[in-house]
């Protein structure tokens, strides 16, 4: 069963599923038939009989006539979007743009079109569109149908055409990985305030920007996941970055507990000149200190402020707080608990909510820490005169453990995890062990979750680092068992992916930088670049159009972050020594001889310093 049928290949691309594509050396490939079959199963449909498949095309082709308005509009403010009415035929109906700021727009346009009615269940459904005024302002708006069946909404995004550049033009900064900036304060691992004491430092030097690695929460039990790209949420930060000094209710503590404090803070911090990160130490001895710290009443002030913050998260503070609670109980992996556990919305978990009140209230409280110290590093930031201040980066996905994996199961895909196919750096694929957003579930949820998890991360930032960000077009989907090879793409709406992210950083007043490496389509950078999204460009990476000879840095392209390397490429010191050759050798990741390998990148050492030593 390894060629795709006419009628499972059709099937496939109504879904945005890939049956053939060009690999890195720009060969084309076949994507085989239990691939594709397999895809279709995560994404709920059913190809595993031609009986099977024709009843799945059928309802695919049907499913936006069943649809009185689609589940969310996405448009480009000045861009006259449109706008697809189902109703049975004859049905009268008014439309109209209810704005976020109360105003109410009544001129959309009916374009005359005629579309054959199509039949469902006996009753004739016609189409009408309506196309939006060009002259929306950005924002979140709704929708509004009032016909005979009642009245019908829909969530209008209006998105930036162009998001834009740092406003004082070209800055230069700093990327660092915050858990290994320690210092005498911080309890040995690197925290918030060692970030802020190393953003005005940089900020004063003249620096712009300082990219600072995933902050994203793990599971709140040794062993702490070291990856910060392995997260359990990407909503959410990890309280192992708090300084428990900064605390204001820590200057309240009676002595003896405040001593109790300090001496956990002891434990961990004669580590700091230690070669290695000890996190479960660092987690265990900051989560005993929080508890302490939690015991002492908020001042009516600040209970207010709480109070402010956990209204405005919601119900997904109350999910994360609520697995982290359940985590502590019952492990790290959710799929591992109580059946009545796995269900977020069950009655169990709505139980052990209340049971576990005051675990899931000091996991809320952390997170209102972590606001409040994420908020002065951004200001320390720009006190110091940075343009920008700090950059956040987003994962490209999370744990399949994880709050986030347990909490979204309607809007994340099942039986298939995210990765990446064979280049020419990873010549053997990358399964990153990911479940992808589903596109269909999340685009029926109005992209809320993806559009809050942006939202917060950008609440105290000057911009954000989207990792992988070709993973917004379309993602390499590997299904169970399987290895990268045996893969194939998946396409999102990249309209509404892009113009939801622009939106929520122009609210921000942030940049978006796109990490976008490795196998992208040459539109994908072509579109990200007309949307203001900048690129990503890394120095042994920049080369003459097929050649190896190093490009001149005047003809590097515009509109980009400009590095020497990246979290998941080789050190630099690593690069002029050839030690990555000799890593990649013993971790058999190369798919040619090692003397090979080590010939090929001693010339492009020999190429690289040449150049760099001719450019001063």
């Amino acid at each position: 069963m390894d060629e795709q049928p006419d009628a499972v290949t059709e099937l496939a691309e109504a879904y945005g599923i890939a049956t053939h594509y060009w690999d890195w050396r720009r060969e084309p490939v076949t994507v085989p038939a239990p691939t594709i079959v397999a895809v279709l199963a995560a994404l709920g449909v059913d190809a595993s009989a031609p009986e099977a498949v024709a009843h799945a095309l059928a309802e695919r082709r049907l499913a936006a006539w069943r649809r009185v308005l689609p589940p969310v509009v996405v448009a480009r403010q000045g861009v006259g979007a449109h706008v697809h009415v189902h109703l049975p035929e004859g049905t009268r109906a008014e439309i109209e743009v209810r704005c976020e700021d109360g105003a109410v727009r009544p001129d959309l346009r009916q374009l005359m079109r005629h579309v054959e009615p199509v039949e469902l269940d006996g009753v004739p459904i016609g189409e009408a569109t309506f196309q939006l005024p060009t002259d929306l302002p950005l924002g979140w708006h709704e929708v509004v149908l009032r016909h005979d069946g009642g009245t019908t909404t829909a969530p209008l995004a209006v998105t930036p055409a162009f998001l834009g550049v740092p406003v004082d033009g070209r800055v230069w900064g700093l990327m660092t990985q915050l858990y290994s900036v320690r210092s005498q304060g911080s309890w040995g691992i690197g925290d918030l305030h060692d970030l802020a004491d190393l953003a005005s430092w940089s900020g004063e030097a003249g620096a712009g920007l300082l990219l600072v690695n995933p902050l994203h929460a793990a599971a709140p039990v040794p062993p702490i996941e070291p990856s910060p790209y392995f997260p359990a949420t990407r909503r959410f930060p990890n309280p192992l970055y708090l300084r428990v000094e900064d605390i204001p209710e820590y200057a309240a503590l009676p002595d003896d507990e405040r001593a109790a404090v300090d001496a956990l803070g002891a434990q961990v911090r004669a580590a700091a000149d230690a070669d290695g990160l000890d996190r479960d130490s660092c987690w265990r001895m900051k989560t005993r200190a929080l508890e302490i710290v939690h015991g002492v009443p908020i001042a009516a002030e600040r209970q207010r402020v709480y109070e402010v913050f956990v209204a405005r998260e919601g119900p997904a503070l109350d999910d994360f707080a609520t697995w982290c609670a359940l985590v502590e109980r019952h492990g790290p992996r959710w799929r591992e608990w109580p059946e009545p556990l796995r269900d977020p919305r069950s009655a169990a978990v709505a139980s052990a909510r209340q049971e576990l009140a005051d675990r899931v209230e000091l996991y809320r409280w952390s997170q209102w820490l972590l606001d409040e110290q994420l908020a002065g590093v951004q200001r320390a930031a720009t006190d110091a005169g940075m343009s920008l201040g700090v950059v956040h980066d987003l994962a490209v996905g999370v744990s399949p453990d994880g709050a986030d994996a347990w909490a979204m199961q309607d809007v994340l895909a099942p039986g298939v995890t995210v990765g990446a196919p064979p280049d020419a750096f990873n010549q053997q694929g990358q399964d990153w062990r990911q479940p992808p957003w589903h596109p269909t579930h999340l685009a029926d949820a109005s992209y809320a979750p993806y559009r809050d998890m942006v939202r917060a991360l950008l609440r105290h930032a000057g911009g954000v680092r989207v990792d992988h960000v070709v993973g917004l077009f379309r993602l390499w989907w590997i299904p169970a068992g399987g290895s990268p090879f045996d893969g194939t793409y998946v396409s999102y709406d990249h309209d509404a992916m892009v113009g939801i992210l622009a939106l929520e950083a122009h609210r921000a007043g942030a940049v978006v930088v796109g990490e976008d490496l490795g196998t992208v389509e040459p539109s994908a950078r072509e579109y990200l670049a007309e949307r203001g999204i900048l690129g990503t460009s890394v120095l042994w990476f920049e080369r003459e159009h097929g050649a190896r000879t190093p490009l001149p840095a005047d003809r590097w392209r515009e509109l980009c972050l400009a590095t020497v390397t990246t979290h998941d490429l080789p050190p630099t010191a690593a690069y002029l020594t050839g030690g990555h050759v000799e890593l990649r050798d013993r971790l058999g990741l190369l798919t040619r001889s090692v003397d090979e390998e080590r010939a090929a990148d001693e010339a492009d050492r020999r190429a690289w310093l040449t150049a760099l030593r001719a450019a001063g």
